[in-house]
């Protein structure tokens, strides 16, 4: 059997960045809870808030490693299976890359170290600001990524020039490289997932200890700092996307059209299918359910216009359908129910009514992984909506890969970074797991006094070694606010 070079590395490529991609957006979502929990913490002076902070940042440090580490793989794959592509893209990834080692790997690594182990030996100020410094830094990495990402999908900024009978481009204006027509919208869909994840993960987390009867005010602390981040970046991210579509429709027409299953331009309105599976071959969407004119009215505000459909592209620079419309549809959905699930959350928080809701917590147990498959599957959809193209209408992907590298050592390496991720991941369960048993942990001098609960209760909790941090096993958790 022969093997294919190109699509051997393209999975390589896309297995490595996909296991990749589980860690940074975690890390950037738990670095804006830190930062919220910890600066409560230093402007009311209230210990529950500084635990919780805590708590959560050994678990973003567990994940920080991880992402280091699985990270290290893909640059090196520019050099060896993507030699062509990196000879061409040089002057334009060496520049944001460079930006991002400057301006936000070394900033986030440099505060590491103050922000996991200084809790005791600096001033909370200065923990704090180590705090912000390395949120600061997790998200300026990922706004240099999307940027040099974003170039790809849409260029900008640059000249196409020979060296050595080879085509190349370089840079000519940096800041419209870095603001080409897709970066800033790119950046802030990026961003709006992460939060999403941190707050769903931060509540996957509290709701489990409420269920378990364990760490009860602070469980509830943390679940509404976590689902008010949630909350308003739902939202926010329905309006990103919004916006999103709107320059995909401009910049990359034959993406959008993969995207919504639309084959044909038609005269009038365009619908905007919900669900069904395209057909490439019958130029249709099988079993599809649509809104009539929906789509002419989102992406061209009004219900005359059609939607540029695949028939007006070239055939040789069409995308493939099924995995950009699967994709893009599993995406939306799940951002719509992060919408609906946070809204009816914050509906009973608001009446007193959240914590004695254990369907709603046993959901949120569960949420997490919503978060988690919107982000893979939003990648998936912008990474095969824009082939056959690696640059957009300037590198096809086909013309990318290294001419030296043979398909059978791509398909040995896949086979081995497959054993490396699955025992970082196992080890990132373990770990995780491991300091979630133990949860936060109260000083002894900020228990809740005996004095204010019953003595019965007091007995029990002092007889379980719990303290004042947690509820007696069993007992349902009060719905006392939390945020």
């Amino acid at each position: 059997m022969d093997l294919d070079l190109v699509l051997l590395s393209r999975i390589q490529f896309a297995f490595t960045v996909m296991f990749h991609y589980l860690f940074p957006p975690l890390s950037i979502g738990l670095g804006l809870v830190m930062v919220i929990l910890e600066g409560r913490a230093l402007r009311r002076g209230d210990p529950r808030d500084e635990a919780l902070a805590r708590f959560w940042t050994r678990i973003f440090a567990v994940n920080f490693a991880v992402g280091v580490a699985s990270g290290i793989v893909m640059e090196f794959q520019f050099g060896t299976n993507w030699a062509a592509y990196s000879r061409f893209v040089g002057d334009v990834f060496g520049s944001a890359l460079a930006a991002e080692g400057i301006f936000a790997f070394f900033l986030e690594s440099g505060f590491l170290a103050v922000l996991v182990f200084g809790w005791d030996r600096v001033g909370r100020r200065t923990h704090f600001f180590a705090t912000l410094m390395v949120f600061l830094g997790s998200t300026f990495s990922a706004v240099w990524i999307i940027i040099a990402n974003s170039w790809q999908q849409t260029p900008a900024g640059h000249r196409l020039v020979e060296h050595d009978g080879v085509m190349r481009v370089e840079v000519v204006d940096f800041w419209a490289m870095v603001f080409s027509p897709s970066s800033m919208h790119r950046l802030g869909h990026v961003l709006l997932g992460a939060f999403i994840l941190g707050g769903f993960f931060v509540m996957s987390i509290s709701a489990w200890y409420l269920l378990g009867g364990r760490h009860g005010e602070l469980a509830r602390r943390s679940f509404g700092v976590g689902l008010v981040v949630a909350t308003l970046a739902s939202w926010a991210e329905l309006l990103s996307g919004h916006a999103q579509a709107e320059m995909v429709a401009e910049h990359q027409p034959a993406k959008l059209a993969a995207f919504e299953g639309h084959f044909v331009t038609g005269d009038g309105p365009t619908p905007m299918y919900v669900v069904g599976w395209p057909d490439a071959q019958a130029q249709a969407v099988r079993g599809g359910i649509a809104i009539p004119g929906m789509l002419s009215l989102l992406v061209k505000g009004n219900l005359r216009e059609p939607v540029t459909g695949l028939d007006r592209i070239a055939p040789d620079e069409r995308p493939p359908v099924v995995v950009p419309f699967l994709a893009y549809h599993v995406m939306a959905a799940l951002g719509m129910a992060f919408v609906g699930l946070t809204s009816v959350a914050m509906f009973l928080w608001w009446r007193g009514r959240l914590f004695t809701q254990r369907w709603l917590l046993w959901i949120f147990v569960v949420a997490v992984l919503g978060p988690y498959a919107a982000n893979q599957a939003g990648w998936v959809a912008a990474e095969v909506g824009r082939q056959p193209w690696v640059v957009y209408g300037l590198l096809r992907t086909r013309d990318a890969v290294s001419s030296t590298v043979a398909p059978e050592h791509v398909l040995a390496s896949l086979l081995g970074f497959g054993l490396v991720y699955l025992a970082l991941f196992v080890l990132w369960l373990v770990v995780v797991n491991e300091k979630i048993r133990h949860g936060p942990k109260l000083p002894d001098d900020a228990a809740e006094p005996a004095a204010a609960r019953s003595l019965v209760r007091a007995a029990v909790e002092v007889g379980m070694g719990h303290g004042g941090e947690s509820l007696v096993a069993g007992e349902r958790p009060r719905d006392d606010g939390g945020a």
